[in-house]
């Protein structure tokens, strides 16, 4: 390293050093930092899981944007062989089994973000857990309105669901 990295090293072992003299000497403080440190996991965490639906709804509509062109070209396979046009029936059916890969492929991605939206949850949950929070100086109002609002994205999750399990019955053709 360069003198300006050994001087930044020993800047930072300085600053570390004074930081836990401090913390040391007031014990409120360190509770405070961990506690701040805690609302910035929770913040990054909720980003995360706000950014994670977001894409698990862009692969959702992207599923049944797929299942919709699945049925289209299915319908243009049947119309294709009533009128004996049997080479332009089979390039379809080509094309259906290749977006029926795309729609394959979109449901993985959709799992793995289910996967990861799960385990963000769960560290929330963690987080949430391990230190309870502080009684809301609201009325009981906000307690209403998030219970609704937990309704509100339970409920889009479970309308998901069904939507993704009839795309999956609809793939499966």
């Amino acid at each position: 390293m360069t003198d300006a990295g050994t001087w930044m090293d020993a800047l930072e072992a300085r600053l570390d050093a004074t930081l836990e003299g401090f913390l040391k000497a007031n014990p409120q403080q360190e509770c405070l930092l961990g506690d701040q440190e805690a609302r910035d996991r929770k913040r990054h965490l909720q980003r995360d899981r706000i950014a994670l639906k977001a894409e698990a709804e862009l692969q959702r509509q992207g599923l049944l944007r797929l299942a919709e062109d699945i049925r289209r070209w299915q319908q243009r396979v049947e119309r294709a062989k009533g009128a004996g046009a049997q080479d332009l029936a089979g390039r379809a059916e080509v094309h259906i089994a290749t977006l029926m890969e795309q729609g394959r492929a979109r449901w993985q991605t959709l799992a793995e973000l289910g996967e990861r939206f799960a385990a963000v949850d769960r560290a929330l949950q963690d987080l949430v857990g391990a230190k309870p929070a502080p009684p809301a100086a609201h009325d009981k109002t906000a307690a209403a309105n998030s219970g609704e609002a937990g309704l509100e994205t339970d409920w889009a999750a479970f309308e998901t669901q069904q939507e993704v399990e009839e795309l999956r019955r609809k793939l499966q053709l």
